[in-house]
């Protein structure tokens, strides 16, 4: 009996032997597999059988221990080694290691868990595995903020995303010359005497254009027909203003033409108490007219960079290239003469739309007073991409100290209409004036923009991956915005995982359920970018665990060969 045990027992050594060294082969041929997990095997002694059970000591025996003898031993277990493998920089952004703790979240057939970061973008831009599987994270809302709701595949359309961003914001900086003379006067440009052919309608704003006549030639050609397209290219300050171009009708009267030239020269009729003349457009008789005619009088704002020039070529009937009539420097209804003066400066600003189509935006500022307290300035903003019927955008004082330094504005917030657009209907543009002082300069005045918070369309170029797992794209415009967020599972005993191959886990009985969350949350580690975690094999120890289990097998494989003799010889004993 005592032989076949040891029999038994030699077995039972070879068994576990080979079981390690099947633990040992498997380690060291993973030894180069990102993020592999060493295994470990836990040995226990079989059962025991028991001969004589101990005896408890008297006063007069002093009791006996139990005798017993194994049956060999069994593998207890086979366990993971979770400790971190080293850290190697690939270089590649879809590339993560997980420092110290958690699971990427995988989603195929099934959701699994994997330490493997060699992740890569498929053809529709989905962060994949090796085996295609889908990498799970948190999406973001509208406003490219992370809504860590219910898990999804992470997408990085590089190439494809596109995004404008509209300005609410454009800083201005620059010295405005206090020095320079205070405005007053403004440009008054005039037409010769008109007349109505009408016999049945007073010369006025009801006049159809299709009436009027040259006072000095009342029974000629009408000066515009049912059908001509009117341009009007203007200068303002020296600058060119954008074309515009007006088609006369049957109904089209003074008061038309009146807008139409008003809008053309860029005229802000709403600057209240600042100097120089009523600005506007009107149809009325000058001082010096005869009965019976008027003129179109057109008067500029006041300051230098707001002079108004309209050249023969820059009224003209768009198909024969003559003018109606021509505009020279004359007088307004009150006898004010054309005289535009004072210290100004212009400057232009390009703004976008939530579409990111550019809007060009022209400011000018005008010294209107000067004070012991201080210079009072006026500026003026236009934009020919306003669409509510006008290029004009408003006006506000900003207002200086003796020190030269700002203190207030009136307002610095324009309102441009983008109806029709297909863009944000209306959009509010706050003009930051803190960088802008009025000090004396021996040269003029000076006025720049300097930033603006808005976006031209722009294309997802790049990306990259946080520590958060947060995704950051950045696009071809200079934006950048999060595209998404990389999730991470951690569990209570990592050690109760099933492995499923492939460097995939799924939950077991003894792993508990996945506590989910961002990296560095809820005991998560943190995601490095660029870089892949090594396999945690230690070769030099597997080599030393080989040279045991083998000497362990051959010692067990004595043991049979051993137990095998003495059964033979004891049979052979009885011949």
């Amino acid at each position: 009996m005592a032989l076949n045990n040891a029999l038994i027992t030699g077995l039972s050594g070879l068994d576990v032997s080979q079981t390690w060294l099947g633990v040992i082969g498997n380690n060291i041929a993973n030894s180069n597999t990102t993020a592999f997990k060493a295994s470990n095997v836990q040995f226990t002694p079989q059962f025991y059988v028991t001969t004589t059970a101990g005896t408890s000591s008297s006063a007069s025996f002093g009791g006996t221990n139990p005798s017993q003898y194994g049956l060999g031993a069994s593998v207890a277990s086979i366990n993971k080694d979770f400790s971190a493998g080293a850290i190697e920089s690939t270089g590649s952004s879809t590339d993560l290691a997980i420092d110290v703790n958690g699971f990427f979240i995988v989603k195929g057939a099934a959701q699994n868990y994997t330490q493997d970061g060699e992740f890569q973008l498929n053809n529709q831009n989905q962060l994949v595995n090796a085996q295609g599987d889908f990498v799970q994270g948190y999406g973001v809302d509208s406003n490219f903020n992370v809504v860590q709701g219910p898990l999804q595949t992470i997408s990085i359309p590089v190439g494809q995303t596109t995004i404008a961003k509209a300005t609410t914001n454009i800083k201005i900086v620059g010295d405005l010359n206090a020095a320079g003379t205070v405005a007053a006067g403004a440009s008054i440009l005039t037409t010769a005497p008109l007349v109505t052919a009408s016999t049945t309608t007073a010369l006025g704003s009801t006049t159809l254009l299709t009436d009027l006549r040259l006072a000095s030639d009342p029974t000629g050609s009408p000066l515009m027909s049912v059908g001509d397209t009117l341009k009007l290219t203007a200068s303002k300050g020296g600058q060119t203003l954008p074309t515009d171009t007006y088609t006369v009708t049957a109904t089209s009267t003074v008061t038309d033409l009146e807008g139409f030239l008003q809008n053309g020269t860029q005229i802000d009729t709403g600057a209240s108490g600042a100097p120089g003349p009523t600005p506007g457009v009107n149809f009325a008789p000058s001082p010096t007219d005869t009965a019976g005619t008027a003129r179109f009088i057109i008067t500029g704002n006041s300051g230098m960079d707001n002079s108004l020039g309209i050249t023969t070529s820059g009224f003209v009937n768009a198909a024969t290239g003559v003018s109606p009539f021509t505009f020279t420097d004359g007088i307004d209804a009150a006898g004010d003469a054309s005289a535009p003066s004072g210290e100004s400066v212009a400057t232009s600003l390009t703004a976008y739309d939530s579409l990111g189509n550019p809007m060009t935006i022209n400011v000018t500022a005008v010294l209107e007073s000067k004070s012991s307290s201080g210079t009072s300035w006026r500026y003026y903003a236009s934009s020919v991409d306003n669409q509510g019927g006008t290029a004009v955008l408003g006006n506000a004082t900003l207002n200086f100290d003796n020190g030269g330094n700002l203190l207030t504005v009136s307002n610095n917030t324009i309102t441009l209409d983008r109806q029709g657009t297909g863009s944000q209907p209306v959009q509010n543009i706050t003009l930051d004036f803190s960088g802008v002082h009025a000090l004396s300069d021996a040269t003029s005045s000076v006025l720049e923009p300097t930033s603006q918070d808005g976006s031209p369309l722009g294309t997802l170029s790049s990306f990259s991956i946080g520590t958060d797992g947060t995704v950051t794209g950045s696009f071809s415009n200079g934006l950048t915005r999060t595209l998404g967020q990389v999730a991470l599972a951690t569990f209570n005993n990592p050690e109760g995982l099933v492995d499923q191959g492939s460097n995939l886990f799924s939950a077991g009985a003894g792993s508990g359920q996945a506590v989910i969350s961002a990296p560095q949350t809820l005991g998560a580690g943190e995601v490095l970018s660029g870089s892949l975690e090594q396999s945690n094999v230690n070769i030099s120890k597997e080599f030393i665990n080989m040279i045991i289990a083998s000497t362990g097998f051959s010692a067990s494989s004595r043991v049979i060969t051993t137990s095998d003799q003495l059964i033979t010889d004891l049979l052979n004993s009885t011949r």
